[in-house]
């Protein structure tokens, strides 16, 4: 109990010193000014190119969805994440100790014995392939879509969008991610900044008010007219639990015949089924799932 309880303490009292410095340092992985300097590049991209004309510069809860981009990337780490992380990795370790295993015994590659160009691909593709996968859970399976609705709320799209997402969806991303990346154990912080700013620019211009497909990368790269199909309201039957579940990469939908781009989707209404019921404030969105 003493250990949990160390845990505890050194999660909230370690993300409080951690965050603290990353808002008073700069440094090329600083994840807080990493998420503002992306974030006002790709909105200045929406202002200059903007593919929806008629649509305003502060859209519809564009400060909703900018409170939820903080709110998700800082806050909740130190609110109760990075303790429930911890936890986590802690159980699973005791767990596999009772066993007598470790999570060695399930390492069959090490990134670090490969050249880094290498070993980051690797985990790019792997970590992207896992949450691709996760993510259509998040459709398919009701109790983990009643989270996920939050995300779908969105109305009009913008780079801010990204990151509206209820707080449990993190927690089980992560949890899916934690074995596969056991197995390749190894990858090193250079390795995870690099993936996760590309993979945040990304996912920033695909929700963005951009009318971009990058050409014939579109068949590996997720792209803003891709995307906004996924948050289409109106789907066909075939496709009645959604379609492009590609964070960074498109390619998994095209493999897994789960693209769906039926023609220009500029101007498609976005959303869910009864969306007009979901709640609009903020306590009342994190309150929702659980009234279901």
């Amino acid at each position: 109990m003493n250990k949990y309880l160390d845990i505890f303490k050194n999660s909230y009292q370690g993300y409080f010193n951690y965050l603290i410095s990353e808002i008073t340092s700069f440094h090329w992985e600083n994840y807080f000014y990493g998420l503002i300097i992306v974030s006002l590049l790709v909105w200045g991209l929406e202002i200059v190119f903007p593919w929806r004309k008629n649509q305003k510069i502060f859209r519809k809860e564009f400060w909703l969805d900018l409170f939820y981009m903080f709110f998700n990337f800082f806050l909740l780490n130190l609110i109760v994440l990075i303790f429930l992380s911890n936890t986590a990795e802690t159980l699973f370790n005791d767990t596999l100790g009772l066993l007598d295993l470790n999570v060695a015994n399930f390492q069959l590659l090490d990134l670090n014995a490969l050249p880094f160009g290498v070993g980051l691909f690797i985990f790019f593709v792997i970590s992207d392939f896992v949450q691709w996968n996760t993510h259509r859970l998040l459709h398919r399976i009701p109790f983990l879509w009643n989270f996920h609705k939050l995300h779908h709320s969105v109305k009009e799209m913008g780079f801010a969008a990204h990151l509206r997402y209820h707080w449990m969806e993190p927690i089980v991303y992560k949890s899916i991610l934690y074995i596969p990346l056991a197995i390749i154990g190894g990858f090193q912080v250079e390795q995870v900044a690099i993936v996760h700013f590309f993979s945040l620019t990304v996912g920033h211009l695909n929700h963005a008010n951009l009318g971009w497909d990058y050409g014939i990368l579109k068949y590996v790269f997720n792209n803003p007219k891709m995307h906004i199909w996924h948050h289409a309201k109106v789907l066909p039957e075939d496709k009645k639990h959604g379609a492009n579940y590609g964070l960074t990469l498109s390619i998994w939908d095209y493999l897994f015949k789960t693209d769906h781009i039926p023609h220009n989707g500029k101007d498609i209404e976005l959303g869910f089924d009864e969306d007009e019921k979901y709640p609009k404030s903020f306590i009342k969105q994190e309150g929702y799932p659980f009234t279901k």
